[in-house]
């Protein structure tokens, strides 16, 4: 039973990555030379149009029309479309907002991210053959366990060298799942808060006046296969995240991971 993940630090959008293996010791890089993808928009869901970050986008993207409900105006519901990613090269497939734009160069097997909230994106992380092989999620050991490990990989992630930064962090949810494909999944969230003074050289402490700088949350989703290690890791802002919640757990749900073919 593996007692410890290790990530690679993803917390930008240029830098997001998880490389997610026990505590045996790495002796090769996972490099894949070819990568094959298959992606398709045939799927389509739709939501009340009603939050204040959406409507500028709608009305940016003329993705709205107006109607008449008894005597006023008001917007009509607003078609959010995903697209299909199917990774045949590495073995997995999600779903994700057609709007959203892949980033090349990231440190992550793909990437992507809103065009609009740089802050909100997505990334899969695999760990690599060479240095472990995953028989199930139970050599991660629980859910419980697992969103342990992975909390205190963020903060590590998250460390930083400026004086007076406190981050604050707790687990609010973990959970396992038997989803369509048979296979098992973790689903992890984790909420994480920074504070910075806002001058913190100040010789008097009622000059250092500390303020929030971000306040996220981490959704994670793992699995295995193919004796490796998968995680998809959604990063929002708290706020969008009650605007998109419904959005977001259909590309949770969406994850699978695909055997490869000998």
């Amino acid at each position: 039973m593996a007692d410890c993940l290790r990530f690679r630090p993803p917390s930008t959008p240029t830098s997001i990555a998880t490389v997610l293996r026990p505590h045996l010791p790495s002796s090769a890089a996972h490099t894949p030379s070819v990568r094959r993808f298959s992606i398709s928009c045939n799927l389509q869901s739709t939501k009340a149009f009603a939050v204040p970050r959406r409507s500028v986008i709608a009305v940016i993207l003329s993705s709205c029309i107006f109607s008449k409900f008894e005597g006023n105006n008001a917007f009509a519901l607003q078609s959010v479309e995903f697209r299909e990613l199917i990774d045949t090269f590495d073995g997995y497939s999600f779903n994700y907002p057609r709007n959203w734009i892949q980033v090349r160069g990231a440190n992550a097997d793909i990437f992507f991210r809103d065009p609009f909230v740089l802050d909100e994106n997505l990334s899969v992380e695999i760990s690599s053959p060479s240095s472990s092989k995953y028989k199930s999620l139970e050599d991660l050991g629980p859910p419980e366990e697992a969103a342990k490990a992975v909390l205190r990989q963020y903060l590590t992630e998250f460390m930083s060298t400026r004086l007076g930064v406190r981050r604050e962090a707790s687990i609010l949810s973990a959970s396992s799942r038997i989803a369509d494909d048979g296979k098992m999944y973790y689903q992890i969230e984790v909420n994480i808060k920074s504070y910075a003074s806002n001058n913190e050289l100040a010789v008097m402490p009622q000059d250092r006046v500390v303020r929030k700088e971000w306040d996220r949350r981490y959704l994670s989703v793992l699995g295995v296969e193919n004796n490796q290690l998968y995680e998809l890791r959604l990063q929002v802002p708290e706020n969008v995240f009650v605007e998109e919640e419904n959005d977001l757990r259909r590309v949770m749900d969406s994850f699978r991971v695909n055997k490869l073919s000998a």
